[in-house]
């Protein structure tokens, strides 16, 4: 498994995680998961992943506290947000806390797929200082 790069799904729907596991896995990618943020934000920490997919609504813990521990941290790796909040407020927060890119659910798997090699694609963006404002 040397050399892969390491996704981390985070989301409480255990079909989802298995068949995001499949497509990923297919493309060369190795998958860990986490069914809610607070277990996820540990993994984030202890096994470092590449990337996180991360679902905004969860049990325990959801997706904002864990965009807003990591936001502006260096060593925070790309976010991809899924969820199934239609809200043109909740895009806009996600973006500010540092999203690489938000997805709602239901999506294609190819949309999924896109932004993840995307991500992958792009240098990770400077950090952000912690003390400003929303715009």
């Amino acid at each position: 498994m040397a050399g892969k790069k390491v996704i981390l799904i985070v989301d409480d729907d255990h079909e989802l995680i298995d068949g995001l596991r499949m497509l990923l896995e297919k493309q060369g990618y190795q998958i860990m998961q986490a069914h809610d943020g607070q277990q996820g934000k540990q993994m984030i920490y202890n096994q470092r992943p590449d990337l996180v997919i991360l679902d905004m609504m969860m049990p325990r813990m959801g997706g904002y506290p864990v965009l807003e521990h990591f936001r502006g941290k260096s060593d925070a790796p790309p976010i991809i947000m899924i969820t199934a909040n239609e809200g043109s407020r909740h895009k806009a927060y996600a973006e500010y806390l540092g999203v690489v890119d938000y997805i709602r659910k239901p999506f294609a798997m190819d949309r999924l797929l896109e932004a993840v090699n995307k991500a992958f694609a792009t240098p990770a963006p400077a950090p952000v200082e912690a003390e400003a404002e929303p715009k």
